[in-house]
């Protein structure tokens, strides 16, 4: 059959393009997409190549390049051998911005009536903060800095406010990003760079500094600037993912104060449960689809911008160009 989907054939360079695909193979499901959600960092470091040689960015952004993880649809077709999901069936799936798209029967999470489609497409992005927040183990009580408000930091606000922390501080010097910050949980936002935030941050936690420090801004110079506003002992999760890693570097804190550095990536969980780990893929995305049923997590007033496909380079160009004031970015397939 014929679809279309958005490729990058070469560094800033976009193009939707007719794709031919085949019938699904068994134990695999056809989806035709209603949304999918552009997640702004990683797409714009791919689209622009701005990575270093010899990281995995490096490899894994070959041209033609299939942008997009974020993918909510309808299944139309089942293959040979499909038990548990039947045409009709609303999915999310780590698929790229496509039409139509075949997965694998056991990569396709089954989305509540509760949740929207533009609610659904953020089960990417919750996917990676959530592992982010579980890779700190965070504690009832704990004083967490968010640096970055992006899509990641917005999410990572809603899920260290359910694990219970004491106060959220929210670092962006971008006031619209701070107010969304604000409006999900954020107790104290600091609208400056996070080198200059460590007075405000020792007064609230009494001299102490912070419990754990998150940084999802993939810009190298924040980690240094991070580690001082981590208490002794306290906790610093990376989960923000540089395109260039060697320009990043630590300070004395680590040493001296036995700071913590975590790192987190979307690769961690493993793709099926075990009685060691129940925190698979699919588990992770299932319990973001409960907070969002039940009302304990927000997203829908996050989107600030929907395109149809067929203007996928006015998208990207629209984030390239000034992202500060962009935060959900969905591509409607209707």
């Amino acid at each position: 059959m014929k679809s279309y989907g958005i490729f990058f054939t070469g560094r800033d360079q976009i193009e939707c393009r007719e794709i031919d695909l085949p019938e699904p193979k068994a134990g695999e499901v056809l989806i035709e997409a209603r949304r999918s959600l552009i997640s702004t960092g990683t797409e714009c470091t791919c689209l622009r190549r701005d990575f270093e040689a010899d990281t995995h960015w490096d490899q894994w952004v070959q041209y033609p390049f299939r942008p997009g993880y974020s993918h909510v649809g309808v299944v139309t077709r089942t293959g040979a051998g499909v038990t548990s999901l039947k045409p009709g069936d609303r999915v999310a799936s780590w698929s790229w911005h496509a039409h139509h798209v075949i997965v694998a029967e056991g990569e396709a999470i089954r989305i509540p009536e509760q949740v929207s489609d533009d609610e659904a497409a953020w089960f990417g992005i919750a996917y990676i903060v959530q592992n982010g927040v579980r890779r700190a183990h965070p504690e009832m009580g704990e004083d967490a800095v968010i640096i970055g408000l992006g899509l990641l930091g917005q999410l990572a606000i809603q899920f260290v406010r359910l694990m219970g922390a004491r106060e959220i501080i929210a670092v962006d010097p971008a006031a619209h990003r701070l107010e969304m910050a604000g409006t999900h949980g954020a107790t104290l936002l600091l609208p400056r760079s996070a080198g200059d935030v460590k007075r405000e941050i020792d007064m609230i936690t009494g001299g102490r500094g912070a419990d754990v420090v998150y940084d999802i801004t993939g810009h190298p110079a924040v980690l240094p600037q991070a580690l001082p506003l981590v208490r002794t002992f306290g906790k610093l999760v990376l989960l923000g993912d540089p395109g260039s890693p060697a320009r990043q570097h630590l300070t004395s804190d680590v040493i001296t104060r036995g700071l913590k550095i975590i790192g987190a990536h979307a690769s961690n969980p493993p793709s099926a449960p075990s009685a060691e780990n129940w925190w698979s893929r699919g588990n992770i995305v299932r319990l973001f689809f409960t907070y969002l049923a039940r009302g304990q997590m927000r997203v829908d007033d996050l989107i600030t911008h929907r395109f149809a496909p067929a203007a996928a380079s006015q998208a990207y160009e629209r984030l390239i160009s000034d992202r500060t004031t962009a935060m959900g970015v969905l591509f409607d397939w209707g």
